[in-house]
C-alpha cells in the first residue's frame, strides 16, 4: 500500500489481513454459541501453541504487564521466596511485581546486555529454597534470549516452580513448555502471537495450578485471581459460556484465527522462520558497522534486535528512517537508552519486511549524515537468506 509505514517494532506488530478482517466483523454476545465455540477453539490450540498438552490456557482482556501479575499473583503468598535471572527491564519488573505480592525477592544479576550462567543460578537454587525461578525469555529491552530449557532443568533439582515471561517469545522462540517443565509461560496478543493488542495470554501446568489451589491465603488483586477465570476458561473449552468479567469478543475471534494460521505453519517450522530473519537481519546491520546490546551471538535474540546507533548518530534518526517506511523503537534500558534503538522481527515477518526494513534503515541514516556502502545491508540479508 502507498506510502505505508512498516511497524517493525518489538509490539504491537504487522498483522497478517485474515486476523484484522475478523477483528472487523460484528461483535457477537459472548454467549452466542459461535463464539463460545470459537474461544473453545482458541484455548486448545494455545496448547499447541505453547507445546504443553496438558496445561491450563487463559485467554484474559488485558495487557502484557496484566499477564505478569496473572502469573506472579497467583502463585506468590506473604513470605515466599522468588529468584529472578535478570536480563533486562522487564526481569525489573517481574521483580517489583513478585514484591508487591509479599515475596521476598532475589537477584541473580547480568550486567546490561548479558545474563547471569546457569551454574550460577544453580547454586543459587541450591543455596536458599525458593518457592519460584521467574525467567524472561526474551527482555524486549535488551534483545537477550535466555537459555529457558536448562534454567528450567537448574530448577526442577530443588522443586522449584518456572515462571517464563514469553511476552517478547512465544510463538517466535522456541518454547517446549512441558517438556522442558515450564510451570507458566506468559504473552501478550500484539507481539510473536500476531494479535491486536488487548489479550493476556498464559498457560499454567498442573503443579502451577496445584500450587495455586493449595495456597492458605487469598489471592491480593481482584481481576487477577484464578478462582474467578480458571472456571471461566473451563466451560469456554467445554463449549459453555461462564462469565466473570466481558471478554474480549473480536481478540479472541482474532486469536483463533492467529493461531490456527501459527499452527497450519507448524512450530518448528514458525521457530526455524524466526531464526533465519534474525540472522538476515542482523548480517545486514553488521554490514553497515552496527554493534548489538546482547553481549554475545548466542543470546541474540529471533523476535527482535537491540542495536547501538553508530558513532555521530542518535535517536533522531528514527523519523527520518519511519519516513523511508519503518517504524522502529527507540531504546528502553535506563543507563543505555539513549545510545540503542529496537527492531521488532516476530508474527508475520518475512523476508519481504526485513529487506524492505534494512532498505529504510540505510536511508534514513545515509539522511543523517552516516557513511556506510549503501546497498550494502540488503545485499549482505540476502546473502544470508541464500544460506539457508
Amino acid at each position: 500500500m502507498k506510502g505505508k509505514r512498516l511497524l517493525m517494532i518489538p509490539g504491537p506488530i504487522e498483522f497478517t489481513d485474515e486476523v484484522l478482517e475478523e477483528m472487523s466483523v460484528p461483535t457477537l454476545s459472548h454467549t452466542d454459541p459461535q463464539f463460545i465455540e470459537e474461544f473453545g477453539q482458541a484455548l486448545e490450540k494455545m496448547r499447541e501453541v505453547w507445546l504443553a498438552p496438558h496445561g491450563q490456557p487463559f485467554a484474559i482482556a488485558g495487557s502484557g504487564t496484566l499477564a505478569m501479575e496473572l502469573a506472579a499473583a497467583n502463585i506468590t503468598e506473604a513470605g515466599d521466596n522468588v529468584l529472578i535471572v535478570h536480563t533486562g527491564y522487564f526481569s525489573d519488573r517481574m521483580a517489583d511485581i513478585f514484591r508487591l505480592h509479599g515475596a521476598n525477592v532475589d537477584i541473580v544479576p547480568g550486567a546490561v546486555g548479558d545474563l547471569p550462567k546457569v551454574e550460577a543460578v544453580r547454586a543459587q537454587l541450591k543455596a536458599k529454597k525458593y518457592k519460584t525461578l521467574s525467567i524472561t525469555h526474551v527482555d524486549t529491552s535488551t534483545g537477550v534470549r535466555a537459555d529457558v530449557r536448562n534454567l528450567a532443568a537448574a530448577a526442577h533439582e530443588t522443586d522449584t516452580l518456572v515462571v517464563v515471561d514469553g511476552v517478547c517469545a512465544v510463538a517466535g522462540e522456541e518454547l517446549r513448555m512441558e517438556e522442558w517443565g515450564v510451570d507458566i509461560a506468559f504473552t501478550a496478543s500484539q507481539k510473536a502471537v500476531g494479535v491486536p493488542p488487548g489479550l493476556a495470554l498464559f498457560v499454567a501446568s498442573t503443579k502451577a495450578i496445584t500450587a495455586f489451589k493449595a495456597r492458605k491465603t487469598p489471592v491480593r488483586a481482584y481481576y487477577c485471581d484464578w478462582q474467578y477465570w480458571l472456571p471461566v476458561m473451563q466451560a469456554y473449552e467445554a463449549r459453555k459460556s461462564a462469565y466473570f468479567g466481558t471478554p474480549a469478543v473480536n481478540l479472541v475471534r482474532a486469536l483463533n484465527v492467529s493461531l490456527g494460521q501459527i499452527l497450519a505453519e507448524g512450530m518448528d517450522a514458525r521457530f526455524k522462520r524466526h531464526s533465519r530473519n534474525a540472522r538476515a537481519f542482523r548480517a545486514g546491520l553488521s554490514a553497515i558497522g552496527l554493534k548489538y546490546v546482547p553481549a554475545r551471538e548466542d543470546i541474540y535474540a529471533n523476535t527482535l534486535t537491540a542495536a547501538y546507533y553508530p558513532e555521530g548518530i542518535d535517536a533522531s534518526v528514527l523519523p527520518r528512517i519511519a519516513e523511508e517506511g519503518a517504524m522502529l523503537a527507540g531504546g528502553l534500558y535506563p543507563s543505555i537508552k539513549t545510545k540503542y534503538f529496537r527492531i521488532g522481527h516476530m508474527g508475520m515477518s518475512d523476508a519481504s519486511e526485513i529487506l524492505a526494513t534494512l532498505g529504510a534503515i540505510e536511508r534514513g541514516l545515509a539522511k543523517a549524515g552516516y557513511a556506510f556502502g549503501v546497498g550494502a545491508a540488503v545485499a549482505a540479508a540476502q546473502a544470508e537468506y541464500k544460506k539457508s
